[in-house]
């Protein structure tokens, strides 16, 4: 003899279809998750108490428990100072007891998008994020809202009360270009880089520096492109080729820079002594690049641990302030500039 419809028991599936939204919803709803608009919310509620759905907060609890797993997503694995950070980000967790389970978006949203839902899906115990470009300033609002800790690491969202771990973008470049002014350079370019809160950081201390010494900034030398070392060889070509032509460069990243002693030496022209050229990072390459290159120094390695130990205590104390590391930068006076 078959059960009928009147003895069983009714679930959330049954709720979602006298609803008309997804099961998805339906689980946001009835645990007070504030992304589903009020309109909908009441709708799967109403729905809920009329066909007799009773939620169970203590299974929900148990289903939506956390792992010991933390996620760590990087948008360029490519780019020498993500791994750096990255060893370090990992090496902190673990020795804290979890697993870490990397990510890479490659800058695509629609990938980042995919695995932190992924990532939320596994119950991670929190997150950190190195944002791809254009990511949506309300993420960490998003996140917050899954009772997921997250830290966001080396490029700001802007303001928010989120955790973040970075450097000071602004000061770093200001000692950049004060180097190179103090070398005697009047002319001096800017290379790579996209659009974002990060650039504008870094310009605004360029700015600055060329300010103190009444020099106008020069529109025609800002060139920017993704920063890759394709990018910073095909700029330093643009900019050798200008009218005339600049005696120095400060380059977004070291990686960028790297491209750009490749574009000088097929000019036969060498960074320090046929032009004055300045990195961004201080990965472990720029030391063995030809010639060595100077650099900020951003220390990857420490940003990364501070990341890490910031999450940790986001999920040891839910409730604490928000919490901010920036490394405070120095240069790395090597052969180049």
């Amino acid at each position: 003899m078959s059960t009928s419809n009147s003895t069983r028991a009714v679930t959330i599936l049954d709720v979602a279809a006298a609803a008309q939204v997804s099961k998805s919803t339906v689980s946001l709803v009835l645990k007070g998750s504030a992304l589903i608009p009020v309109e909908t919310a009441d709708r799967v509620r109403a729905a809920a108490v009329k066909i007799g759905y009773v939620y169970n907060r203590r299974a929900g609890e148990l289903r939506g428990r956390t792992s010991k797993t933390i996620g760590v997503i990087v948008n360029d694995l490519t780019n020498p100072f993500f791994a750096e950070i990255l060893v370090a980000v990992e090496r902190t967790l673990v020795e804290a007891g979890y697993i870490v389970l990397m990510a890479h978006t490659n800058e695509d949203l629609d990938r980042q998008t995919q695995v932190i839902g992924a990532m939320r899906e596994q119950g991670a115990a929190g997150l950190v994020l190195c944002p791809a470009y254009g990511t949506p300033r309300t993420l960490p609002k998003d996140v917050q809202a899954w009772n997921i800790p997250l830290v966001v690491m080396v490029r700001t969202l802007g303001p928010g009360r989120y955790d973040f771990a970075g450097a000071d973008n602004e000061r770093g470049i200001y000692l950049a270009t004060k180097h190179l002014l103090d070398a005697g350079h009047r002319s001096i370019g800017f290379l790579g880089g996209r659009a974002g809160v990060v650039l504008e950081q870094r310009l605004k201390g360029f700015r600055a520096a060329l300010a103190e010494r009444k020099i106008v900034f020069d529109e025609d030398l800002l060139i920017l492109t993704k920063p890759t070392r394709q990018g910073g060889y095909e700029t330093m070509l643009t900019l050798l080729d200008k009218k005339p032509r600049p005696t120095a460069a400060i380059c977004y990243n070291d990686v960028v820079a790297f491209g750009a002693l490749a574009a000088l030496g097929e000019r036969g022209m060498r960074a320090g002594n046929d032009f004055g050229l300045m990195g961004f990072d201080n990965v472990l390459d720029a030391a063995h690049s030809n010639p060595p290159l100077s650099t900020v120094d951003v220390r990857p390695g420490e940003l990364g641990q501070h990341a890490a130990e910031i999450l940790l205590e986001r999920i040891r104390v839910p409730e604490r302030a928000r919490q901010t590391f920036l490394v405070d930068p120095q240069l790395v006076l090597r052969q180049s500039g």
